[in-house]
């Protein structure tokens, strides 16, 4: 296989991956960050944890997976983001791990004030990944400032205003995506605060969305591949009426469809983001020469084409896996769960 195929399989590879973390990790990064406003009393906060406490580490394995994928495939990509996003990559790191930590800890000690310390700590390594990773992936769809000798800038400079807008799209996305899977896996009032949650928060997320398009327009150039081939338009298209669609099955009070309708938004958005910025990775600002692209940034096509063996290989297997695992846990919690010593 030629080189700029193999080198255009393997940005849409990357894309796609980042695209699946977003939909699988986003429901429980959500649900942590609704804890405090739906979990009215310890039972409902172990409730929501239990929701997500089969599924979230083998949501975070498809970060990994991007992650490597980024490493091997793209090594100067991997180089350059993980100098120049470097701190907002580490407050991620540092919020997951600490999320993760506070899952099995909250519960070792019966004490109130441990409790709310650990879900405090749920609750804040979920809203800053959310936000981060939003800030991250705006700055890159407008560019980064590198030249010949490196990327000049700071945390400060990517909390400009179209980073932040990115931040506050991704939360409010991985907000409704949670609030409909809590739907799913509860009943009572806890369903019921999930369902309203997911219909109020829908109205911000569109107007954030409706923003964030506007300002794309303005701050980027990801319109440029869709201008150049219209029939790329089908793309927002799918994701504007998936949006639509997580509204109707709300008002039927149909979880389950919303959710999926949810899935569908977030990874038709990220890959209107993605095609838009192909064949750029790293955009440079002001001057584009110094851009990282899938042909600049690329390893070997040995190592691409043995790499393409693999991914065909096992990816599938990761995939039919987390299907058996969502199914396994596909039933409605209730209060008994709480009884069982694995309960969180």
């Amino acid at each position: 296989m030629e080189l700029d195929v193999l080198q255009s399989i393997w940005f849409f590879i990357w894309g796609l991956l980042w695209a699946v973390f977003f939909m699988t990790d986003g429901f429980d990064l959500g649900i942590g960050a609704l804890l405090p406003f739906l979990g009215k009393s310890d039972s409902d906060r172990r409730m929501m944890i239990n929701a997500i406490g089969p599924l979230w580490d083998g949501n975070e394995v498809w970060l990994i997976t991007a992650g490597g994928v980024t490493f091997a495939a793209f090594p100067k990509v991997y180089a350059v983001m993980f100098s120049s996003l470097y701190t907002p990559l580490l407050l991620i790191l540092f919020g997951l791990i600490f999320r993760g930590v506070s899952f099995e800890f909250r519960s070792k000690v019966e004490s109130i004030a441990w409790r709310n310390f650990w879900d405090a700590c749920i609750f804040a390594g979920s809203i800053a990944p959310a936000i981060l990773f939003g800030v991250a992936f705006a700055n890159i769809f407008q560019g980064l400032p590198m030249d010949q000798n490196g990327y000049h800038g700071s945390l400060i400079y990517l909390l400009n205003p179209y980073g932040l807008l990115g931040g506050a799209l991704f939360l409010m996305l991985f907000l409704v995506h949670g609030a409909l899977w809590l739907s799913i896996r509860t009943s009572g009032p806890l369903h019921d605060r999930g369902m309203s949650a997911g219909g109020n928060l829908w109205l911000g997320l569109l107007v954030v969305a409706v923003v964030f398009l506007i300002a794309t327009w303005f701050s980027t150039s990801l319109y440029s591949n869709y201008l150049s081939h219209p029939i790329l338009f089908a793309v927002p298209l799918i994701c504007v009426l998936s949006l639509v669609c997580v509204k109707f099955f709300l008002m039927k009070k149909d979880a389950l469809k919303a959710w999926l309708a949810s899935c569908l938004t977030i990874v038709s958005a990220t890959f209107f983001c993605i095609i838009g910025l192909f064949p750029n990775m790293l955009p440079s600002i002001p001057d584009a020469a110094y851009s990282l692209t899938a042909s600049n940034a690329s390893a070997s096509q040995l190592t691409l084409t043995i790499m393409l063996v693999i991914v065909l290989i096992f990816i599938p297997v990761v995939i039919g896996y987390q299907l058996w695992a969502y199914h396994l846990f596909s039933d409605k919690l209730s209060t008994h769960d709480l009884a069982e010593d694995e309960a969180y």
